[in-house]
């Protein structure tokens, strides 16, 4: 059993076409997509909601739902200029991001996943950098493993610069782990084809041996040997930005024997956020997925070779999949004030296991609190 058993799958018709976040697109295809997947569910179809009780009280949980252990005990090793983990919301006292886990926090994540028990979910393994810290990822994996084999878990994803899998003295050894973990793919982040371009986008940390080409293409190479790897690209100015990149993203994407690529837009960002550094590049550099997708279809040397396969509709995003010649390419957009209103709602949408021990139904790691490991451990202690 995977997520794709729980999530409809209907023809794409006209009338629902109109009523989902990706209509503006979709209106301009030059023909439908032909079929929608319904990740989100319908807030009416009891079906897609378990009921389940978190710290002695009832929740009404989405599924499928995902489960972030969120990473975070070292600063990265990139410097993303768009990173959301350095965004700051108005009137946070710390975002998650700032959080280091102390010694009780593996018993922590382990209490948090007791409370979950007999929930299905999918784990997605995302924050700064997991791989940076190499014990920590592999304890991590650890306490994910045991509540695994007790309790369902559809898929498993890791989000990745994949900078701790380039290091020679420990990249072979991660590889493996997570292989034996049982991934369903990886998300590795790389956001230009050209060294430098990439560079003055990450801003890897010195000495990060992932920030040049060679040592990253050869972790490629090897991650892709066993486990499904995915490129991700945040298009954006002085980045990918036209269809000319779009192509020679894909030849060298296909260059390193990767079949899938996922082409993303900056997240849309409400008032809940300050106007910080990362705000301000986000609003100066971003590029519209609408524009850049009309785009590549205008051009036939891309449009000629590509063929819409699905929509996707999330719960505050929406993703259009489609084939490349050989390849899976997928073009995906997101809304945060779309986010913030689901999160807001009652129901829980997502599950974030934060460094200072509570398990929330958001990213802010003092919102929407259905379990404090913490206080659970001193009233236990």
């Amino acid at each position: 059993m995977n997520e794709y058993s729980i999530i409809p799958i209907r023809p794409l018709t006209g009338d629902i076409s109109a009523k989902l976040f990706a209509a503006p697109v979709l209106s301009a295809l030059p023909k439908s997509v032909p079929t929608v997947a319904f990740r989100a569910p319908d807030p009416a179809d009891e079906e897609r909601w378990r009921w389940h009780r978190i710290g002695g009280q009832a929740y009404r949980i989405a599924q499928p739902v995902t489960f972030t252990p969120y990473a975070s005990a070292q600063p990265c090793s990139a410097r993303c200029r768009f990173c959301s983990e350095t965004l700051v919301e108005t009137g946070a006292a710390r975002p998650s991001s700032g959080l280091r886990p102390g010694p009780d926090y593996f018993a922590g994540l382990e209490s948090a996943l007791h409370e979950l028990r007999g929930l299905p979910l999918s784990y997605s393994l995302s924050g700064l950098e997991t791989t940076d810290d190499a014990g920590w990822m592999g304890a991590m994996l650890d306490v994910l493993a045991r509540h695994a084999a007790v309790s369902p878990v559809l898929n498993r994803v890791l989000y990745s610069n994949g900078a701790g899998l380039a290091v020679p003295s420990q990249g072979e050894a991660l590889l493996q782990r997570l292989a034996g973990f049982g991934l369903d793919w990886v998300e590795l982040s790389r956001h230009h084809f050209d060294e430098a371009a990439n560079q003055s986008i990450m801003r890897f940390r010195h000495g990060i041996e992932v920030q040049y080409q060679q040592p990253f293409e050869a972790m490629v190479r090897s991650l892709a040997d066993s486990v499904n790897v995915k490129l991700v690209c945040i298009v954006q100015q002085g980045g990918v930005s036209r269809v000319d990149d779009i192509m020679r993203y894909l030849a060298w994407a296909h260059g390193l024997g990767i079949r899938s690529v996922i082409f993303r837009e900056f997240s849309k960002l409400d008032d809940g956020y300050r106007a910080n550094v990362t705000a301000r590049y986000i609003g100066a550099a971003r590029v519209s997925m609408n524009a850049l997708l009309a785009q590549c279809l205008a051009a036939p040397v891309f449009a000629g070779d590509f063929a819409f396969e699905q929509v996707t509709e999330g719960y505050y995003f929406w993703n259009l999949r489609g084939r490349f010649r050989d390849m899976q390419v997928t073009f995906e957009a997101s809304d945060y004030s779309q986010m913030h209103r689901q999160h807001d709602s009652g129901n829980v949408y997502k599950l974030v296991f934060h460094a200072n021990g509570n398990l929330c139904g958001d990213w802010n790691p003092e919102r929407h609190v259905l379990f404090a490991a913490s206080r659970q451990e001193q009233a236990n202690g």
